[in-house]
């Protein structure tokens, strides 16, 4: 899928969540938990604000977050699709939005709290 499709798809996401639309740049890093088996669900996300070279977003499986400071790994969002290519519909949503995905649900909705940090 190229980048117009791609894009076409965060668009929607948004609309349909009531949401700016506000797209992470593939050469931007995201977060990834370390040790987060591709597959493994639930499917968390959260974006803060974004800074130089970084999406804001953070992303794990699992239920659990850590407070660690090792437990995310830079990943490039143009390399999504090697780990989780089912969370890229959601990375149009702008900063302060979470989701959460499993096999059979979806909850997306937004925290004002992101925004504080």
């Amino acid at each position: 899928m190229n980048g117009e499709a791609i894009q076409e798809i965060q668009r929607e996401t948004c609309k349909r969540f009531g949401a700016e639309f506000c797209p992470a740049a593939e050469t931007d890093k995201l977060g990834i938990a370390q040790g987060s088996p591709v597959g493994q669900l639930p499917l968390n996300g959260l974006r803060h604000r974004p800074t130089q070279g970084t999406s804001g977003w953070y992303v794990w499986t699992g239920t659990e977050l850590s407070d660690s400071p090792d437990f995310f790994s830079p990943l490039h969002v143009a390399h999504i699709d090697e780990w989780c290519p089912q969370i890229k519909k959601y990375l149009g949503l702008p900063p302060g939005w979470r989701f959460l995905i499993s096999k059979d649900y979806e909850d997306v909705w937004f925290d004002p709290s992101l925004l504080a940090v």
